[in-house]
């Protein structure tokens, strides 16, 4: 089905191609990921705007010895194809398939894992400083697009990279959106050397000239870009960034010219010091869907290729009638406070679409902000907002946000100062696996002294942890919420407030107490039910009263309702917590805590994440594989009841 794709099966495959042979192997290319993503869905715009440049780096270099870091790995699918694993990229971000991002542990030819965006200067510079350490040859690229430039260790790397003698190819993938358009005067600078015409030309037909007619070697390329970097000074009032940070800068080029992109990295790969190459590039190239709505489909479920140019991805957007996502919900009810309160304003990092900000930037644009993949620079202007009298609701993913740690300790926690955090995708999120698993923020946030951690059990509770929190006033807030959709089609209800640090009873039970944190209490339910069902029809048990099982929603994590744990710990010597969170300091452990201090003597079982970072799947495996599915929490119960 594909002449030459299906002859490569590792990049010296790739090399014994001819140049003339390229532009087609790319169109080979675009239609395997076209095909691969309407069966099986994935990251799909990013891919399809590198794949002549994935190509072109692969012809040139020569990997493994050669490493290229991908930033992030949304644009390493093309990557994986030509190494060895297009026979098994069917099964991208499928459980036991390969992973959606670079794995070092998946092949050798992935040099480092790129789950998080703005790490691939720092990563690829560290590689090149051991090479040169060891007195080794090999090359170094850093494939960074320009939406993770907003992200400040980029700049970081960019700072040191300068001020360093590293062989570092940094290859800048500029199309001018990551999820969601860039913003941030970055772009602006990248635009305005895009447009730079006048100068390209006169640069362009320079080097020209030197090439004709000066002298050859290192020499030449040396006295054309001083002479390069003259014209410029008398062309321009300021050089780009770039070069003033010491990088030779090439381009802008057309990164979807494949044979123009071999010629450059040709050309180039054998120059000492740090490099970087402006690769002009479209997001979705080569199928028109995806050019023309380049945020729908910077990722699928699937769709029919026969009738997508008619119809909208499986994906779509939510609609607001019935069970909707629970980033729906907090972007409908901040809207609601919004328009009652002047005051509130809504920050994220990159993510107005992902976490549903947008719908706030449609009705209050002047009040709601995406300062780019700049989680730490997210935290600390809304800290600035807030000591200024305005209520910020700042919404990272739960994943993200341990990138901003220092942040919310420093610059929010010890001054008290009442920023709402709104973490999404806490919890499980599937199929992008390791690196997006909200698994660490209640571990990682309970420490923090001043804070309010709290996890709602529905739609119905986040929108009135919202109201509750949009009027406290004494201090930082933070509510956890999961990727997805709820269960309720009755969601929109009226505002209530929330006691502060008060968790709740959903049944009275006898014999055996389970807590549930969050939206565990769907899956705790479930399996309350499932107990009870098997009651009359059961041979091995005594029990004749199906309300045995006793269900509390802790609500607050930190505070917790000590008074309510009281009373549990007299009236139950077995009591089960579930959480969709790392069990290593999580919920349960601070209910244990609890428990010594008060000379509990029962026994405690905690369900949650284990000690260990869950690969790809679906939520439904992921929860199985955790034991958190109400099957097995049904298990967990009996075998504790048994004992009794």
């Amino acid at each position: 089905m594909y002449r030459l794709l299906d002859t490569i099966n590792c990049p010296s495959d790739l090399k014994q191609l001819s140049l003339q042979q390229l532009p087609d192997l790319c169109v080979e290319i675009r239609a395997f990921l076209i095909a691969n993503a309407a069966a099986n869905g994935g990251h799909f715009g990013s891919s399809l705007g590198v794949v002549e440049l994935t190509v072109a780096l692969h012809y040139v270099f020569d990997l493994p010895v050669d490493k290229i870091v991908w930033d992030v790995g949304h644009q390493a699918y093309v990557h994986k194809i030509l190494t060895g694993r297009r026979d098994q990229f069917h099964t991208n971000r499928k459980q036991g398939g390969l992973a959606g991002f670079t794995k070092q542990s998946e092949s050798e030819y992935d040099a480092f894992v790129a789950g998080h965006a703005s790490i691939s200067i720092s990563a690829a510079l560290g590689m090149a400083t051991a090479s040169h350490i060891k007195g080794e040859s090999a090359k170094h690229i850093a494939v960074i697009g320009d939406g993770a430039l907003t992200g400040g260790i980029a700049y970081e790397g960019l700072n040191n990279a300068g001020d360093s003698k590293a062989d570092l190819l940094v290859i800048l993938n500029d199309n001018q959106i990551s999820i969601d358009p860039n913003v941030g005067a970055m772009t602006k600078m990248l635009v305005n050397i895009t447009s730079s015409r006048r100068f390209n030309n006169v640069r362009n037909g320079l080097k020209t000239w030197l090439q004709h007619h000066g002298k050859v070697g290192k020499a030449l390329d040396a006295g054309a870009y001083r002479v390069e970097k003259s014209v410029k000074n008398l062309m321009f009032t300021q050089s780009n960034m770039f070069e003033a940070l010491n990088f030779q800068y090439f381009g802008p080029l057309d990164g979807h010219d494949v044979l123009k992109t071999v010629k450059l990295l040709k050309k180039i790969k054998n120059y000492p010091g740090p490099k970087l190459l402006h690769s002009l590039t479209v997001k979705g190239k080569g199928f028109a869907p995806a050019e023309a709505e380049q945020i729908k489909w910077h990722a699928t479920e699937g769709f029919d290729e026969k009738t997508v140019h008619e119809e909208a991805p499986k994906k779509g957007e939510s609609k607001l009638l019935g069970p909707i996502k629970y980033q729906d919900v907090f972007g409908e009810t901040l809207v609601e406070l919004a328009e009652k309160n002047e005051n509130i304003v809504g920050i994220t990092p990159a993510m107005p679409s992902g976490c549903s900000l947008n719908k706030m930037m449609e009705r209050f644009p002047d009040r709601a902000f995406d300062v780019g993949i700049a989680e730490q620079h997210a935290v600390t202007f809304a800290a600035g907002l807030a000591t200024q009298g305005l209520v910020p609701f700042c919404n990272i993913y739960s994943t993200f946000a341990q990138r901003a740690y220092d942040q919310i300790i420093h610059d929010v926690a010890i001054e008290k100062t009442p920023v709402r955090f709104c973490l999404d995708r806490a919890g499980l999120v599937g199929a992008d696996g390791e690196t997006h698993q909200g698994a660490f923020d209640i571990a990682y946030l309970r420490a923090i002294p001043n804070l309010i951690i709290a996890a709602p059990r529905n739609e119905v509770e986040l929108r009135n942890l919202m109201y509750t929190f949009a009027d406290y006033h004494e201090g930082p807030t933070v509510v956890r919420y999961p990727r997805g959709k709820g269960h309720m089609a009755d969601w929109r209800q009226p505002f209530k407030k929330i006691e502060i640090g008060k968790g709740e009873c959903l049944k009275e039970g006898s014999k055996l107490a389970v807590i549930s944190v969050g939206t565990m209490e769907h899956n705790v339910k479930q399996a309350i039910n499932l107990f009870e069902a098997q009651i009359p029809g059961s041979k091995n048990n005594n029990f004749a009263d199906p309300g045995i099982i006793a269900h509390y929603d802790l609500r607050f994590i930190k505070p917790l309702d000590e008074n309510l744990l009281r009373l549990l710990f007299i009236k139950f010597d077995q009591i089960i917590v579930v959480e969709e969170g790392v069990i290593n300091g999580g919920a349960g452990s601070a209910i244990l805590e609890c428990a010594s201090d008060n000379n509990y003597k029962g026994k405690i079982t905690r369900l949650g994440l284990p000690d260990a970072f869950i690969a790809h799947g679906t939520v439904e495996q992921q929860q199985v594989e955790c034991g958190l599915d109400s099957a097995s929490i049904l298990k967990v119960i009996n075998n504790l009841l048994s004992d009794c």
